[in-house]
């Protein structure tokens, strides 16, 4: 398929549908990331905005992770790189299950 036809509307929709979860995925494992961090009400908010902007400018679930893991560590956090996998794995599953339940 070239770049000049239009997508299947199937397609396009659950290519929403994988955004939309991708988006909360990002959004929990960001105030995980933050309570971890012991940021505040309004701080967990900035953050899991800032994650999300970030994820809008570098959409790979690989750079978000590295993101999350980086500012764990930045913050002194004792975490593993597999943790943040497992945790972002979990989120996305519960996403997924969220977009597919109209939520």
């Amino acid at each position: 398929m070239s770049h000049s036809e239009p997508i299947p509307e199937a397609a396009s929709a659950g290519d929403a549908a994988e955004r939309k979860a991708a988006s909360g995925r990002n959004r929990a494992i960001a105030v995980w990331a933050a309570a971890r961090m012991d940021l505040n009400p309004q701080s967990t908010e900035l953050y899991a905005q800032a994650v999300e902007n970030f994820h809008s400018e570098r959409p790979t679930e690989e750079d978000v992770i590295r993101k999350i893991y980086g500012d764990l560590i930045a913050s002194n956090i004792q975490v593993r790189e597999s943790e943040v996998r497992t945790r972002a794995a979990e989120f996305l599953a519960q996403a997924r299950e969220a977009v597919k339940n109209g939520n």
